[in-house]
């Protein structure tokens, strides 16, 4: 079983047939939990910044990720 938003590119997806996909329902970023860590990296990472470069970007990404990440749940599951 695997559980996927209604993005345009995963309706096209081929999976084996021992899979089966579940759609969320439209608009519903609620039952998707990653679309709140998404929300926070972009608010925190993304928004109103400019780097340079793409490894200066990936760095900031990877450096937030370790920080939330190696606190628990409890660091992130609030957002």
């Amino acid at each position: 079983m695997l559980v996927m938003d209604q993005a345009g590119w995963h309706k096209g997806l081929e999976v084996p047939n021992n899979i089966e996909i579940i759609f969320l329902p439209p608009y519903s970023p609620e039952l998707n939990p990653v679309e709140r860590y998404w929300l926070h990296i972009k608010n925190n990472v993304l928004k109103n910044k400019i780097y340079k470069t793409l490894d200066e970007l990936e760095q900031s990404i990877i450096t937030f990720l370790r920080t939330h990440l190696t606190h628990g749940k409890k660091s992130w599951t609030k957002l």
